[in-house]
Parts: C-alpha cells; sequence; structure tokens
C-alpha cells in the first residue's frame, strides 16, 4: 500500500500587494501554481491514499476565487486518480473558532473519493485497503475533551493523522496550534503518523513526519529561505519514505548581512550594491532580504534611496533590514543586558505579563496575529524608507 502525505497548502495566500496582467495577487498565484504541480504529481503517483493533514486554505474564510479554483483542482484530480482516496483534515488555519460556523472545507466532501474532517476526531476505515485513519484536526486537539489516540486493532494498517505542533520543534512553531507531546503519540505503534503545521520537512520517526509547507507563506519567510519544499510518498509494505521536491515559482533569498559599522553612505551604498550583484539570475521578480547592522540613522539617511527604490521595483519584494547600533543597558542586576526587540517584548507581555478578562483568550494565536502584523509594519517602514 502506497500513500502520498502533504500538508500546509495555504491556497488564498497573499503577500506584497504585486498583482499579475490577471489582478491575482502574485503571491497568491505562485501557491496555486505549486498546489497544482502537488496534485499533478500525486496524481502520475496513483497512491492508495491522499492524505492532506490541514491548513488547506490561508484563512477561515478564503476568497470565492481560491475555493473555485481548489474545488477544480481535486476535482481534476478525482478523474485523473479515481482509485485514490482522499482524506483531508482541518487545521488551524481553516478552523472556525465557533462550531455552528461551518467550514468550507466540507464543500470538498462533495467529490467522490475525498472525505473531509474538521470538527470532532474520526477514525475512517478503508475496507478494500484494510486500513484505518484516525483523523485529529485542530478542533479535536484544542477541545477540552483531549481525544483518545489508539489505533484499530481490527485494521492490518493504522494510520493516524493530525494538525498539531510537536513539543519537540522550535517554539515558533507552536503559534496557533495545539501542542503534541512525545508520549501522546508511539509511532512505532502506528503504520505511519501524518503531520501537518509545521513549513518545514521534518522527520521525527521513521514513519512519523512533517512533509512541511508547499510554498513558504510562514510569518518569518527567511525561516524557510534556503529550505525545500515538497511532499512525502510512503510506501507502508517497505517502509519505505521519499521526499519530492516541488518546484518553487518564485525564489526567497536571505543575503548574508553586512556590518555597516563605520561604513560612509556612499560605502554602504556599494555594499548593497554588491550584495544584490551576487544573486545568480538577478534580483528581478524574487523575494530579497539583506540585513545591514550597526547603521546609525544619520548614514541611513544618506543612502542612495532612489536606487533602492529602484531595487524594490524590480523584486518582487526586496526588505532592506537596516538595523540601528545595538544599545547596552543595564539591568537591575547590574549586569549589562541586551535590549529585547519589539517582537521579543509583544511575546513577553503577552505571554507572561498580560492578564486578560476573560479565560478563552487564545494567547498563541494573539501572539502570532501581532507577529505577522510587526512584521507587515516594518515591511512597509522599509519600503518607505525612513524620515
Amino acid at each position: 500500500m502506497k500513500l502520498v502525505h502533504t500538508a500546509d497548502l495555504h491556497l488564498g495566500y497573499r503577500a506584497y500587494h504585486r498583482t499579475n496582467a490577471y489582478g491575482i495577487n502574485i503571491r497568491e498565484a505562485d501557491v496555486a501554481r505549486t498546489f497544482r504541480e502537488l496534485l499533478d504529481r500525486t496524481a502520475e503517483i496513483a497512491p492508495d491514499l491522499f492524505l492532506v493533514a490541514g491548513d488547506v486554505f490561508h484563512t477561515v474564510r478564503p476568497s470565492n476565487a481560491a475555493i473555485a479554483d481548489a474545488f477544480r483542482r481535486f476535482s481534476r484530480f478525482h478523474l485523473a486518480a479515481p482509485e485514490t482516496q482522499v482524506v483531508i483534515i482541518a487545521g488551524n488555519h481553516d478552523s472556525p473558532r465557533a462550531a455552528e460556523t461551518g467550514n468550507i472545507l466540507r464543500l470538498f466532501a462533495e467529490i467522490p473519493s475525498v472525505q473531509v474532517v474538521y470538527q470532532e476526531p474520526k477514525r475512517l476505515s478503508f475496507p478494500q485497503l484494510d486500513a484505518a485513519v484516525l483523523c485529529l484536526p485542530h478542533n479535536a486537539l484544542v477541545s477540552e475533551v483531549q481525544p483518545v489516540i489508539e489505533p484499530d486493532p481490527d485494521a492490518a494498517v493504522n494510520i493516524l493523522m493530525a494538525h498539531t505542533a510537536h513539543e519537540s520543534l522550535k517554539l515558533i512553531s507552536h503559534f496557533g496550534a495545539a501542542v503534541m507531546r512525545s508520549d501522546d503519540v508511539k509511532p512505532e505503534e502506528w503504520s505511519y503518523v501524518a503531520l501537518g503545521h509545521y513549513h518545514l520537512y521534518e522527520k521525527l520517526a521513521p514513519n512519523m513526519v512533517y512533509p512541511g509547507a508547499i510554498e513558504r507563506t510562514s510569518i518569518d519567510v527567511w525561516l524557510e529561505a534556503d529550505q525545500p519544499k515538497g511532499f512525502i510518498e510512503f510506501d507502508v509494505v517497505e517502509g519505505r519514505l521519499g521526499f519530492h521536491e516541488l518546484e518553487s515559482p518564485r525564489p526567497v533569498i536571505d543575503l548574508e548581512p553586512i556590518a555597516g559599522r563605520d561604513l560612509t553612505p556612499a560605502e554602504l551604498d556599494q555594499a548593497i550594491e554588491a550584495a544584490l550583484d551576487s544573486v545568480p539570475g538577478g534580483i528581478d521578480g524574487k523575494i530579497i532580504r539583506l540585513r545591514v547592522f550597526d547603521v546609525p540613522r544619520d548614514v541611513y539617511r544618506e543612502l542612495d534611496h532612489r536606487r533602492i527604490r529602484e531595487y524594490r521595483t524590480r523584486a518582487l519584494h526586496f526588505h532592506l533590514d537596516a538595523r540601528p547600533p545595538q544599545i547596552v543597558r543595564r539591568e537591575g542586576s547590574a549586569a549589562p543586558g541586551r535590549r529585547l526587540t519589539l517582537q521579543e517584548e509583544l511575546v513577553a507581555f503577552l505571554r507572561h505579563r498580560w492578564k486578560p478578562d476573560s479565560g478563552k483568550v487564545d494567547r498563541e494565536a494573539l501572539i502570532e496575529l501581532g507577529l505577522r502584523y510587526l512584521q507587515q509594519a516594518q515591511e512597509a517602514e522599509s519600503a518607505e524608507g525612513r524620515d
């Protein structure tokens, strides 16, 4: 028996306020293109099971265009691979807080051979494969009643699919998701454990994997800049796992930082130009960040901002992240300490010091939203230049 496992499609994702000739956000079109490649290549494999482990859409209420395109693509996939059984679960991005709101993923259950689990935990049986899939969508894992995570003793093949953040991952990956502890799941008890939420490919066990997102759609895309994007093919009988890389339509490049201390404006202009000239194939249409440390405000003001605007016009997105000299302050213990960044201050306040009136506030979701707004504000400031 063979399966394909993907997650975190984030269809409808938009960024950078640039549109193509059809008026569609360029990054949204990039994600849609990669999604089509995913389905085409999965249809060629024609697996017995196609597992989509959450975050099909980037928002709870995606645009009509994103919904229509996804429905057409999944319908065409069924025609191309009619024997493949598709199982979709909801992630935190496509799960409304209130159950009565409904879930757009229900629509895809209208397609033959597609089953969707979006609210409660549910075990799906596939007698023709002698297999069972225990589905744990986001809302099932954040519920007050925790699901029983056990394989089906009557099935020869047992698969667990969950949209969750494993506790062994970096803290940033926990934002907005339930956290799975290491002792919640014993991978040796399962034929395969298909996870979603973490945007990087991560193999936690020979049969327990995050495939990562199909495109670079995280809050901090620079963490994914040099990481491959793709999907998993797993042979249950032989226990053989393969990662198939998808062709990203648009490079995301995080250039080596520049030490700006003691550089004149002219020297810094030359260093910026040299860094951008080093990009293979040029910067046109690409997503690029260049960090410059220890740049006094007066030096930044004297840079050639006309040239910087030209760079931004050529690239899809060019983020010149110019940072002023680090301020060192003394803490109560009289020991010198590093000044917290605005992002660190936000996380520390919301996680530890803020006491909301209502106990129902999802702190991690709020932190994720706050960090996203801060990133957007910083990118807008960088695009306009400082006064």
